[in-house]
């Protein structure tokens, strides 16, 4: 036989007060005697009764509940940045939700029945400028950003050193004698694929290596865009020695583009990715690959955000984590210098 469930109004009849007075106690109202305060709270022991979350979000005015937006809720990434944060939410006392929004009219529809209605106290948003969603964001609320800074103003946000990842992924080929060091890209549009950019560069350039455009292919993040983009390395006869795919799924395009291509990896082509997906020691070869934290960042990133709900005047922070070389078999020593 279940058993029933302790109310407020249970609590207040062993206590031989009203459910008013058991509910001051509860919310911390200094509006009870010291004496009455303790025989509450000796009632609420012995009962072993435990508050209604919602009831007492209610009874606040507030939701203590938290929202993120993503572009999708199936993407690795977003849902290990959604899965940290959600973490970190429970932990502080807050309910947890999570929506898609695959184009900018969806998410700014989203914007409005969640922000503007006060559902939420907090929003924190995946991939801001995937298109001309950031022009929707709100104001005025407490926001945070997961895997990407803000552009300008002084938005929470937390993301991967995304210059730095690509600076050592590169400078790994480039210590193991590779010259000819070839890139696929994420969409230039986003700011990750941009920094990626830069950090390649500035390691070439410490080794007095120009990058060469005709070694430089744009992908989509997906593995079909390392797969193409190899072929088309291939077929424009620009094959390089190591390639620096800006992600590991692109890199395992790259990957298999090498079996259809009968190449010998990494006797001749090297690979390196940035993330460490589970499936990066499962390929063939094992990805050598730059190991970023979702769950970390998604926590850090919901870590800002209460703070922001529960202090609205704190300064905003940026920070930016850093990554890890994992060294596997997709790279080794360069031959004849390539």
């Amino acid at each position: 036989m279940t058993k029933a469930r302790v109310t407020i109004r249970d609590v207040a009849a062993q206590a031989g007060v009203s459910h008013q007075t058991v509910s001051r106690v509860i919310n911390n109202n200094e509006r009870v005697l010291p004496e009455t305060r303790a025989r509450v709270l000796k009632a609420i022991a012995k009962l072993d009764y435990h508050p209604n979350a919602m009831a007492r979000s209610m009874a606040e005015g507030r939701s203590r509940t938290l929202a993120c937006i993503a572009p999708n809720l199936t993407d690795y990434t977003f849902a290990s940045l959604i899965s940290g944060a959600e973490i970190e939410a429970r932990k502080h006392g807050y309910f947890w939700l999570s929506a898609s929004a695959a184009d900018s009219d969806t998410f700014a529809e989203l914007v409005s029945e969640l922000v503007t209605s006060r559902r939420v106290e907090g929003l924190m948003v995946i991939n801001p400028y995937a298109d001309d969603r950031q022009h929707h964001l709100p104001e005025d609320f407490p926001l945070a950003f997961a895997g990407a800074r803000p552009r300008e103003g002084e938005t929470n946000s937390v993301a991967l050193d995304d210059v730095n990842a690509a600076y050592e992924a590169t400078k790994h080929l480039l210590t193991l004698g590779h010259r000819q060091i070839g890139m696929i890209t994420g969409p230039m549009g986003e700011d990750a694929a941009q920094d990626r950019c830069l950090g390649y560069e500035k390691a070439l350039q410490e080794y007095g290596i120009s990058s060469a455009d005709e070694l430089i292919v744009k992908g989509d993040w997906m593995p079909r865009s390392g797969y193409d983009s190899l072929m088309h390395l291939a077929q424009a006869g620009q094959m390089p020695g190591a390639i620096f795919a800006q992600n590991d799924l692109m890199a395992a395009g790259i990957l298999r583009a090498t079996r259809d291509l009968g190449l010998d990896l990494p006797r001749d082509l090297s690979v390196i990715g940035i993330d460490d997906i589970p499936l990066a020691p499962f390929l063939a070869p094992p990805l050598t690959t730059l190991h970023q934290d979702f769950l970390l960042i998604g926590r850090e990133a919901a870590r800002l955000l209460i703070r922001s709900v529960k202090e609205p005047d704190a300064p905003r922070r940026q920070l930016r984590l850093p990554v890890e070389l994992i060294v596997r078999r997709s790279t080794a020593v360069a031959e004849n210098g390539n």
